[in-house]
């Protein structure tokens, strides 16, 4: 009897097993759930021990053993989704960025967008220039410590604190003056609110970076945001479709392809290298996601989509879960009364007892060990927790989209990035992808540019000889030479791949005719006696075939050889 209840108890351990996911403000909530658990059941544990019903925005992150990032799917198992053993680790991020994030109905979902941009601030991915970083820092800061008091704030407290991978101490004034004298009496939630109004205005706002390189092998980074999808690259935005401009996303191994029209007559591809084939994957699934989450009128909409060739079955994925026009009217009908939040702002003179040698504190503690020194590597590095960008195992300095100036070698020998007074901001240099006027003669025109913008024969042979210049803000000398390599895919490729996968079904047919006709002669010439085979022989159907076509058919081939025998001999 005991060893039966030991058996079962093992069996019952076997079935369970220990989830650890990392929340929005680095608080860890365990659970156990059983192996054959779906995605969506982990969530709504998460959800309802957060108290939060717009749950829509958010999903669950984890990383596999190569490093891949992906996104949990709630409609597959657990178990079968992850590659490695539990217990497991994960981490509660915003999938879908909300265009008006202070528009969204609960507190307790604006405090955790808030938390999720407040991290994207941190590590880089939202960039500004330096008026609107002091104004971001400086709403952080009221949302964390309160008020300004002499008595508990001394000179110099703002430096205590890390809201960039770096600023200057001229920034760190500018924040502790408009927080002093601009935001004395705001509460947390109308400094939140204050906060996200702000970033949702920037141009790199959602943006989820994916590094990947052109067909020239520059780097560039691709993200998904609310509007559209987006290609930075260098220090500047050089593409933005909008969603409703994107006809398809196709990837083929390590290439991730874009389709789009931007006018009725004017079609362009962009084509992209991830670094991985896993990665690019990844690249693909959460293009599909967003395109679905923010495009579509209905989760009734929703179709399978298949990255496949002509006449072979590629990966398919389909997105499960409503959409943002969707979600916006479920929340206009919560009725309930607001969640307690608990906050977990910042004390400096609990955290940091002194403000000359004392660390500065960040809002993401979990990468505090290296808020003063955060090089660009280390800053792609340090998504692990929070970030949504492919991995890269190997990256170079300039394979980030963070401004290349005012940079500071730290004791690491790696190059820090300064936010400095005429730092880049991308809300000043908006570059929407060009379109050139092609001639009139063709209705529709599909060529193939460096970043995927149509171009005519004569802008290509210029741009083979030419570079492009950027010239940072403040300084005059810096340029930066780019040459602009066109490779231009014509159709004979298109034919050649279309007569490849002909010449594939036709060896594929072929070879299914020859596996039938080799069963047809061991059914009616062998004489192996196998209970299928003489199934099949006893059935009236074959007997008929067997008489009236085969035998005859046999005969006529038997005499046509007869007949080429004796040609043979009588020569």
């Amino acid at each position: 009897m005991l060893s039966r209840l030991m058996s079962g108890s093992v069996k019952n351990l076997d079935r369970e097993f220990s989830c650890t996911i990392r929340l929005l403000d680095d608080t860890e909530y365990t659970c156990t759930i059983q192996r054959d658990a779906k995605g969506q059941y982990l969530f709504d544990l998460i959800c309802h021990h957060l108290n939060l019903l717009e749950k829509d925005y958010f999903g669950i992150r984890y990383v596999d053993p190569d490093k891949q990032r992906h996104w949990l799917e709630f409609t597959k198992s657990i178990s079968k989704q992850m590659k490695s053993q539990p217990p497991y680790t994960m981490c509660l991020r915003v999938k879908f960025y909300p265009p008006d994030p202070a528009a969204l109905k609960e507190e307790i979902t604006r405090y955790l967008v808030f938390l999720q941009i407040k991290r994207d601030l941190y590590h880089g991915r939202l960039l500004c220039k330096t008026s609107d970083a002091a104004i971001l820092a400086a709403y952080i800061l009221q949302a964390e410590i309160g008020d300004y008091d002499p008595g508990k704030h001394p000179e110099g407290y703002s430096s205590k604190f890390q809201f960039f991978p770096k600023h200057s101490e001229k920034l760190e004034r500018r924040i502790a003056e408009i927080h002093k004298t601009e935001l004395m009496g705001q509460t947390p939630e109308s400094s939140e609110r204050n906060f996200l109004q702000k970033a949702q205005m920037l141009e790199t706002y959602g943006v989820d970076p994916h590094p990947c390189k052109d067909v020239s092998g520059n780097p560039a980074f691709l993200a998904f945001t609310p509007f559209g999808f987006v290609v930075l690259q260098g220090n500047k935005r050089v593409h933005f479709l909008k969603w409703n401009e994107v006809t398809k996303l196709k990837f083929e191994g390590k290439s991730f392809h874009i389709y789009a029209n931007q006018k009725e007559d004017k079609k362009i591809i962009l084509t992209y290298f991830a670094p991985t084939p896993e990665a690019c994957k990844h690249l693909w699934k959460c293009g599909v996601e967003n395109q679905a989450f923010f495009k579509l009128e209905k989760s009734s909409q929703v179709r399978t989509v298949s990255s496949s060739n002509l006449f072979f079955k590629g990966s398919r994925f389909r997105y499960s879960g409503r959409v943002a026009k969707e979600v916006m009217e479920q929340s206009a009908k919560i009725k309930r009364d607001p969640p307690e939040i608990h906050r977990s702002g910042l004390v400096p003179s609990r955290s940091c007892p002194s403000i000359t040698y004392g660390p500065r504190l960040s809002s993401v503690p979990r990468t505090r060990r290296r808020a003063v020194h955060i090089s660009i590597m280390e800053g792609l590095e340090s998504l692990r927790d929070s970030a949504h960008s492919t991995p890269v195992h190997s990256i170079s300095h300039s394979d980030s989209f963070i401004p290349h100036s005012h940079s500071q070698v730290n004791e690491y020998g790696n190059v820090a990035e300064v936010i400095a007074e005429d730092n880049y901001s991308p809300s000043d240099s908006v570059l929407p992808t060009p379109v050139t006027e092609l001639s009139p003669e063709p209705a529709a025109v599909t060529t193939r540019h460096a970043n995927g913008t149509p171009c005519s024969t004569e802008e290509e042979k210029e741009a083979e000889q030419s570079t492009v210049v950027v010239r940072e803000p403040g300084e005059p000398g810096t340029t930066a030479s780019t040459a602009l390599v066109v490779p231009v895919v014509t159709e004979v490729e298109d034919v050649n791949k279309f007569v490849l996968s002909v010449l594939r079904l036709l060896l594929v047919t072929i070879g299914l005719l020859f596996v039938l006709l080799l069963l047809l002669i061991i059914l009616t010439e062998s004489d192996l006696d196998v209970a299928f085979l003489r199934d099949i022989r006893q059935t009236p159907e074959f007997e008929q075939f067997h008489y009236e076509y085969f035998c005859p058919l046999r005969r006529w081939f038997a005499c046509k050889l007869h007949w080429v025998g004796g040609l043979l001999i009588s020569k």
